[in-house]
């Protein structure tokens, strides 16, 4: 065998180890799999969020809905379950309460959004019970139940001046647990028990938004990460959801979004991870995050099928709900910020499935620890008869039990870990060679650390030390990954695989190997589970590039350097409906235009809007606008607009903040309104919003129209600049292609303030 030597760079020490000349496994042929996951197992699966359970399974859990109705079923499940081997083909396991078992302090109450963890070797499943405006825990041993009520987290008042909804746990580095929740339209956190059953301590608001909602917490690279979703989730195809992000150095704030704007400000963000593209996918939104086996990480969440946006009416009729069933897809870390598949959005049609199943390592489901090979001083002990891989401890000498089969040079290796008896250590082995060959990486209990030491030709030539969190239960099962690439090693340990470490090391290697993984035990009875070596996934380091706007169209562009307003002279290529506005004159080579006391929003079609031909094809409009307005409802903007009850429209807009006290936000609002055929009975004319990046005084809008002609719909995405070139892409709206639109402004809603168009640019892609 070869020698080499490597170095842990964590505490400045040095790790060094031999490796040996046989090839690196090359796993399997990914797997694919199409979106929704949930296609023929359940109708709608709202709010999702997923586990691995010590079984080696993983869990998903969504919202109390009515998950089969196509099967004739008219009532509901109460937090369904599902359970699968792959996160791609998955089953119904249950639900965590029936009429019957439902807890009477609920009063009844339908419940949603749940959120899954792992805590004190037990599931805690925190749900939101919006008939008493608070959030519940229910526990269990595993992750399909039974479930033993523990009340509520959150006291009362809950200190949030919001709905008591969409919560979720994580747990610091330290071993502290903070709970973030809320809806329409702040979030806060706070501080938990040791137990995690009740919050403690003062509330922090750290966002806020127009509705704001479904926080998700991670930390990643010294970051915390606070996913959450704005607009609307469940309007059938008027839902505006999207999921974005903000980023902060502490769990309690302040978070910044990519544009360097705080959560807390009073204007729509940036950060967006995910919305819809115009394909199949509505209101992407709500999402929790799973990690494969490989470390990648994915985004689990729902979206909604635009050819089959609504739910039959249930419960005798008395629900009209918004189908929305799971999806999973890659989640890409670029430059520091999480986003959907590079920028894609939303999958449809085949993808490469999430890694797992290991190129070694075995759940010990089947109770066997054949593929395993015994090493050390005591060889005897191991014992897969519980399900588990158990040694019944012995003397102070190591005993290793590691896989036959060699794992990749880029690896990523885990296995669940607990020490049930004794003070002394269990541990995670990579590139095991054999006993006096490899390095491992020790839970000791009797140090209260986490241990990487690597050991050549039988002696200990370094070891990097990191103290676990004071109170750490080694009598619980905790996960301890280690993912090597290259020179660099990361090592975390936590209990539920969430992205919410207890403790990390980093660790750099001056070389690589290879060698297998496995389990090793010291001093005392000791269990281990689920243990997996599979190759580190690869990065995705690029976005996918934003569509420019390409050529500018002279004959569909107007500088507003004129001296009349547009629309008023004979061969003016502006013409007004319902004009021209009072008001309106040409100022500075602008348009200048008050703000209406009048409305184009469903039946109230009273504002006038400045029209002209957009050129046939595809096409992107431009303005650049001065507008600082100080009162609720007042908006300017531009418009593809084909009547007033169909049209595009991409503002900024004033809005106020529910029970914000009388604070207004600032809003680059983007909203569609049309028909909604798909209702029961159909509705006329429907309007919804989604909101895009920050609003500034000066501010660059834009719309991008493509003609989907095998579709036959419109699409349109909004982009918004505070600068004119740094651009925030929102998602796309969509309607059904039946007329021409035409390009237009609006300076509407409430009186008082002035908007000031610099230019109406259009540009061919």
């Amino acid at each position: 065998m070869a020698r080499r030597w490597l170095a842990l760079s964590t505490s400045g020490l040095l790790l060094c180890g031999l490796t040996s000349a046989i090839d690196t496994p090359v796993a399997a042929a990914a797997a694919t799999y199409a979106n929704p996951v949930t296609n023929g197992v359940v109708d709608t699966f709202p709010d999702p969020v997923t586990i691995r359970g010590k079984d080696g399974l993983w869990y998903a859990y969504g919202t109390q809905n009515p998950v089969f109705q196509s099967k004739g079923e008219d009532g509901e499940r109460m937090l369904p379950i599902l359970r699968s081997a792959d996160l791609v083909t998955w089953q119904y396991a249950g639900q965590v309460f029936t009429p019957q078992t439902q807890p009477a302090w609920h009063n009844g109450s339908r419940l949603w959004a749940p959120d899954i963890r792992y805590v004190g070797n037990r599931y805690h499943l925190y749900y939101s019970v919006p008939g008493r405006n608070t959030v519940g825990l229910a526990t269990s041993p595993t992750p399909a139940g039974p479930w033993s009520d523990a009340g509520a987290v959150l006291s009362t008042p809950s200190g949030c001046p919001t709905g008591n909804i969409d919560q979720a746990l994580f747990t610091d580095t330290g071993g502290a647990h903070y709970l973030y929740w809320g809806s329409y339209d702040t979030v806060c956190v706070a501080r938990m028990n040791a137990s995690a059953t009740r919050i403690e301590g003062p509330v922090t608001q750290v966002a806020r938004g127009r509705r704001m909602e479904g926080a998700f917490v991670v930390k990643r690279d010294g970051f915390y990460y606070l996913f959450y979703s704005d607009a609307g989730c469940c309007d059938g195809a008027f839902s505006g959801y999207q999921v974005k992000a903000g980023r902060a150095t502490n769990p309690l704030g302040p978070f910044t979004d990519d544009e360097g704007v705080d959560l807390m400000a009073l204007t729509s963000k940036g950060g967006v991870v995910a919305g819809a593209t115009g394909n199949r996918w509505i209101g992407p939104g709500h999402n929790g995050l799973q990690t494969d086996l490989s470390g990648q990480d994915w985004l689990v969440y729902h979206g909604i099928p635009a050819d089959n946006p609504d739910l039959a009416p249930a419960s005798g009729g008395t629900l009209k709900l918004t189908r929305r069933p799971m999806l999973i897809d890659r989640l890409d870390w670029i430059n520091g910020w999480p986003v959907l598949r590079a920028g894609a959005g939303p999958s449809e049609g085949a993808q490469p499935a999430p890694v797992t199943t290991p190129v070694a390592g075995s759940t010990f489901n089947d109770r066997s620890i054949s593929g395993m090979r015994a090493d050390g001083v005591a060889r005897t002990g191991w014992s897969a008869a519980q399900g588990h891989l158990s040694h019944e401890g012995g003397g102070p000498e190591p005993a290793y039990l590691a896989t036959e089969t060699k794992a990749p040079a880029d690896v990523r290796a885990e296995a669940d870990l607990r020490i049930t008896a004794g003070t002394g250590a269990v541990g995670l082995l990579v590139n095991f060679v054999d006993r006096r060959n490899h390095v491992v990486i020790w839970l000791d209990r009797s140090r209260n650390a986490l241990i990487s030491r690597a050991v050549v030709d039988g002696r200990t030539r370094s070891e990097t030390v990191t103290a676990l969190p004071a109170g750490f239960r080694f009598e619980d099962w905790h996960n301890v990954a280690a993912e090597v690439r290259g020179s660099r090693m990361v090592v975390e340990v936590s209990a539920d695989r969430l992205r919410d470490s207890v403790a990390t090391q980093e660790v750099e290697l001056l070389d690589t190997r290879l060698g297998a993984v496995g389990v090793a035990a010291r001093g005392g009875q000791v269990d281990a589970d689920n243990l997996s070596a599979a190759p580190l996934y690869q990065p995705v380091t690029t976005r996918l590039p934003q569509p420019s706007p390409g050529e500018l169209l002279p004959q569909y562009t107007d500088e507003f350097n004129g001296t009349s307003v547009p629309g008023t002279e004979p061969d003016s290529p502006w013409r007004w409906v319902r004009g021209p506005a009072t008001g309106t004159t040409m100022v500075d080579g602008t348009l200048s235009w008050p703000t209406q006391n009048a409305e184009l929003h469903l039946g109230s079609n009273t504002a006038s809007v400045l029209l002209r031909d957009a050129p046939p094809g595809d096409y992107t409009i431009e303005t650049r606008i001065r507008f600082a307005p100080e009162s609720a409802a007042q908006q300017a903007g531009i418009l593809l607009y084909e009547n007033d009850d169909r049209y595009f429209k991409l503002v900024h807009s004033v809005l106020p903040l529910n029970r914000g006290g009388g604070a207004l936000v600032h809003v680059s609002e983007f909203s569609k309104e049309g028909e909604r055929p798909t209702t029961t009975p159909p509705t006329p004319v429907a309007n919804a919003p989604m909101f895009g990046g920050p609003t500034a005084t000066t501010m660059w809008l834009r719309l991008a129209y493509h003609a989907d002609t095998a579709g036959r719909q419109a699409e349109v995405q909004a982009f918004t600049s505070r600068d004119g070139t740094h651009w925030v892409a929102n998602s796309v709206w969509t309607l059904p292609a039946l007329g021409t639109l035409k390009i237009g402004l609006v300076s509407m809603n409430r009186a008082g303030a002035e908007a000031r168009f610099d230019y109406l640019r259009t540009y061919r892609p």
